[in-house]
């Protein structure tokens, strides 16, 4: 798929589907962070908690001080969906927070709900692509990607932008799927890893997936400090069982149905994340750094 298709048809797919998962998800449009321990049950409201604990792990994970004095005042939330990330980072932080997507739909919606909530002043959304961002060097002190990086045709310039904009010691944290690291005789993933995955991709307008190994090496190369990484597939396990059983409820189905073809075929591929999780092949990745001083 060449680029501009790419970034059309994720544009489009985001357009037709933020609202369905919005009106049954809520407004964080990403994976949430479940205890391996706990019994999840079927209520909306336990898995919007579990969304709430991804974004506060990351902030853990990623050493961002819990203290409001201490925590970034300047966010770039790349790949910002309808803002959830954006509004509970300003809220927490008395952050300013800038969001950028490739969806009209959503920079919209994520405007209208800040405007709502009372945030207008500290948060602001609009169309722009992640690989060429509307902003000046070295802005922000917080470099904020929730599952947009499996997006992304070109890792490096991905990762290049994230560090361009970061401001001296800004931390960055990036999470998002990844295959597995591939093991020191192995060229490329197994044929029928990589038949699995294009399957996935046609449906979520994803390009070529990449291993956190890659992501690191990419990180080294930019002289970046402090990489860290942590494999959370365990912990969002529940996430996608939980995603297909909201879908076969009549409110999910009826909304599918309105929804639109892109919206339909991603809700056909769930189960191929769910097995691709089982057989170890996709990862869910933390990856944080900090931009030297």
């Amino acid at each position: 798929m060449d680029p501009q298709e790419l970034k059309q048809g994720i544009a489009e797919l985001y357009d037709e589907s933020s609202g369905v998962w919005e009106d049954i998800w809520g407004d964080h449009m990403h994976h949430g962070f479940y205890n391996p321990d706990d019994q999840v049950s079927g209520s909306g409201s336990d898995h919007r908690a579990a969304q709430i604990r991804m974004m506060q792990e990351a902030l853990r994970f990623a050493g961002i001080s819990e203290d409001p004095e201490k925590g970034p005042k300047t966010v770039v939330d790349v790949g910002c969906g309808i803002g959830g990330s954006s509004r509970y980072i300003a809220r927490k932080f008395g952050a300013k927070c800038q969001g950028i997507t490739l969806s009209p739909f959503q920079a919209q919606r994520a405007n209208a709900l800040a405007e709502t909530e009372g945030l207008a002043d500290k948060v602001s959304f609009q169309v722009a692509d992640a690989l060429e961002q509307p902003f000046p060097d070295g802005q922000f002190d917080l470099v904020w990607s929730m599952e947009s990086g499996e997006h992304m045709p070109d890792k490096r310039k991905f990762v290049g932008e994230l560090a361009r904009v970061a401001a001296p010691g800004a931390t960055i944290v990036i999470v998002t799927w990844c295959h597995r690291v591939l093991g020191p005789s192995e060229e490329s993933l197994q044929p029928w890893e990589m038949k699995h995955l294009k399957k996935i991709c046609d449906a979520y307008y994803l390009p070529d997936w990449c291993s956190t190994a890659d992501y690191v090496n990419l990180l080294e190369s930019l002289s970046l400090q402090d990489i860290k990484t942590a494999d959370w597939s365990q912990y969002v396990a529940p996430f996608w069982p939980a995603v297909i059983r909201s879908a076969l409820t009549w409110k999910g189905l009826t909304s599918l149905l309105r929804s639109g073809m892109k919206t339909i075929r991603g809700a056909l591929v769930m189960p191929l994340m769910i097995e691709g999780y089982k057989k170890g092949l996709i990862k869910f990745a933390i990856i944080t750094c900090r931009k030297p001083e």
